[in-house]
């Protein structure tokens, strides 16, 4: 995934694309924009790469524009500079469903789903939703078998299922549209250590799967421990990009996460 772009809020678009092999990205992304919200920048410098079958995390301060990353690559901030590239092919500024037609599926951060109607509802609109509805069924009996959780479940009221509970149903809406890439923001936020045991093997689980995940999280040294790359972000510029285990034994992160800045960049 390449992305090399200047963004700003808007309802617009920004992408980027997916990996390759561990080794090989599925495209490449490098962000070189100006992005944010009205007239204020956020991200101004942003470059990096997602690899195929891999999950790469996006940590950093608060405010370092990790979130707005991921809506200027979801079509959700317009892109003023620069651009994106999915397997091969330019997405900047494309249309949030024509993005997931093409692969990429976006969880945000938060709850997500339609409280009041079942967990088999939800699933059935986030199909169609994407204009995805041949073989809608057979593609939730197939995640169901995945997740038995949905099965037992099904006919519940989605306010009714936990935290961790509600977080996979929208991992699973999103794996109903068969992506080649999950853009996932903050999978862990409020959930209990053993439910971020449990979505992060979720998340394990896709990629042995050959799905691609890119993440945004705040427990960035237990998502580090589950990532093959890394990117580290710092006032809306990438500083450092490597393999998530090079990340973890870098002090210069450490430091960026006690108040300092890393030095020379």
């Amino acid at each position: 995934m390449y992305a090399h772009s200047r963004a700003r809020g808007g309802p617009h678009h920004r992408r980027g694309r997916a990996g390759s092999d561990p080794q090989r990205p599925h495209g490449n992304r490098s962000l070189s924009r100006n992005g944010g919200y009205g007239k204020q920048t956020v991200l101004n410098g942003t470059s990096f790469k997602v690899a195929r079958g891999a999950i790469t995390t996006v940590i950093g301060p608060n405010g370092a524009g990790k979130s707005t990353v991921f809506k200027a690559l979801f079509g959700l901030l317009r892109v003023q500079s620069g651009r994106v590239v999915f397997d091969g092919r330019e997405v900047t500024n494309l249309d949030p469903r024509r993005l997931l037609e093409l692969g990429i599926s976006y969880v945000p951060q938060g709850r997500n789903v339609f409280p009041e109607l079942s967990v088999l509802h939800n699933l059935e609109l986030g199909a169609t939703a994407a204009g995805r509805d041949a073989n809608v069924a057979g593609r939730i009996e197939s995640l169901m078998e995945r997740f038995p959780m949905l099965r037992r479940k099904a006919g519940a009221q989605a306010s009714t299922l936990s935290g961790g509970e509600q977080k996979l149903l929208e991992i699973a809406r999103g794996l109903l549209l068969e992506p080649k890439l999950m853009l996932i923001d903050e999978p862990s936020i409020g959930l209990s250590p053993l439910l971020v045991k449990e979505t992060f093997g979720i998340l394990q689980d896709l990629r042995a799967k050959g799905v691609s995940i890119l993440m945004v999280e705040q427990n960035a040294k237990r998502a580090l421990e589950i990532s093959d790359f890394g990117v580290v972000l710092e006032l809306g510029r990438t500083r450092i990009e490597a393999a998530a285990g090079a990340i973890l034994a870098d002090p210069r992160v450490g430091q960026l996460f006690l108040g300092g800045h890393i030095a020379g960049s």
